[in-house]
């Protein structure tokens, strides 16, 4: 094996081992074959997890004649290795992982001014596949100072009452009766994620049908959009048989929903209505991101590994979106934050480790 092979073994062994991969070194790793890329050198190797485990493929390369230094494509999608296909397959896998970075690094690009906003859309998740339209129009008049006079219907050509589609200050709201429910097993998916709501996912299992809400505004800002949004969605919730609302990557519980929009009548940001806050937990630590900036144009915020509680890293990613939003900044890689005179807080602009895309990482306050 010559010195390219070895480092393309090692590499490869190295990827595998990584704790979001394998977690641990493959009981065996062969090389299985190469070929030629887009002027760059890949090496086929295939790799067990177990000793009795079926031999899986695994990607690596590409590399530039005479150098040990791959270009990062290495990759395994933990399938079985044939070797009828794996170069066909290997192949497949290079051209999926250009594609991925040749996106990051349009993004990585992209200013975040220049960046589309939105979509403002949620689904309001519901027990039975009815709705009252007219005691909606009258809690968002009731609750937002909103006067709906679009007929049920009118705007879409739907005869049924079941869509409500209307005009706010040049922006357009519409409200429209799913009879079913989200498709896919998708709410109950995300729902798994609310940790302050504990029946979030077995309540979110019993919804039969939802209400899609979306606002448009081509020549608002976005934050004027997302306002907006958040006060035609709490409207739906006072519909008796609504149980939650999908939106932000989570199902939030309705009176939770509804008293973070209320912050609107003091002056605030919703924002609880606009990030979601995720936390997991490593072996080093804690680890908490943002989910719901992109639609403001802004990067998700990512905070890893700390020794913080879950309350406080909560509270410390709350505190940085408020910021980005209220202030309209924009944290740039390379740069610091902090909330006093002393603080210098790194920022690492990177591939998102829990969200997609590119995400900020922020270092968390020393103690």
């Amino acid at each position: 094996m010559n010195e390219q092979q070895s480092a393309a073994k090692d590499a490869m062994a190295a990827w595998l081992s990584h704790p979001q991969e394998l977690g641990k070194a493959p009981v065996k790793l062969e090389l299985a074959g190469e070929f030629d890329l887009h002027n760059l050198h890949y090496y086929i190797f295939k790799y067990k997890k177990s000793v009795l485990g079926p031999w899986l493929l695994g990607i690596c390369g590409g590399y530039e004649p005479g150098e040990s230094q791959h270009c990062g494509h290495v990759f395994s999608e933990m399938e079985a290795y044939d070797p009828a296909t794996a170069k066909e397959k290997a192949t497949a896998m290079v051209e999926k992982i250009r594609e991925y970075w040749m996106e990051q690094a349009r993004q990585a690009s992209q200013e975040p001014e220049e960046r589309e906003t939105g979509p403002f859309a949620s689904f309001v998740l519901l027990e039975s596949a009815r709705w009252d339209p007219e005691k909606y129009k009258a809690d968002l008049l009731a609750d937002w100072g909103i006067s709906c006079s679009q007929e049920p219907g009118e705007a879409a050509g739907d005869e049924s009452g079941d869509s409500l589609v209307f005009d706010v200050d040049g922006m357009m709201a519409a409200v429209s009766l799913m009879p079913a429910p989200v498709p896919g097993g998708e709410a109950e998916q995300n729902a798994a994620t609310n940790y302050l709501w504990p029946q979030a996912v077995e309540v979110t299992k019993t919804h039969q049908a939802h209400l899609l809400v979306a606002v448009l505004g081509k020549e608002r800002c976005a934050q004027e959009i997302a306002r907006l949004w958040v006060k035609v969605t709490a409207a739906c919730l006072k519909q008796e048989n609504a149980l939650g609302v999908y939106a932000c990557g989570t199902v939030f519980e309705p009176g939770f929903y509804l008293q973070a929009a209320d912050t609107m009548k003091e002056g605030e940001l919703p924002l609880l209505n606009w990030v979601y806050f995720g936390l997991y937990r490593t072996e080093n630590g804690i680890c908490g991101y943002t989910y719901g900036l992109n639609a403001f144009g802004k990067d998700e915020i990512e905070v890893l590994d700390t020794p913080a509680s879950p309350g406080d890293l909560r509270d410390f990613l709350f505190d940085l979106s408020y910021y980005v939003l209220a202030q309209d900044v924009v944290l740039r890689d390379g740069e610091t934050i902090g909330f006093s005179a002393e603080q210098k807080l790194p920022i690492t602009r990177s591939p998102g480790v829990a969200v997609e895309g590119m995400s900020l990482k922020i270092g968390y306050p020393q103690s």
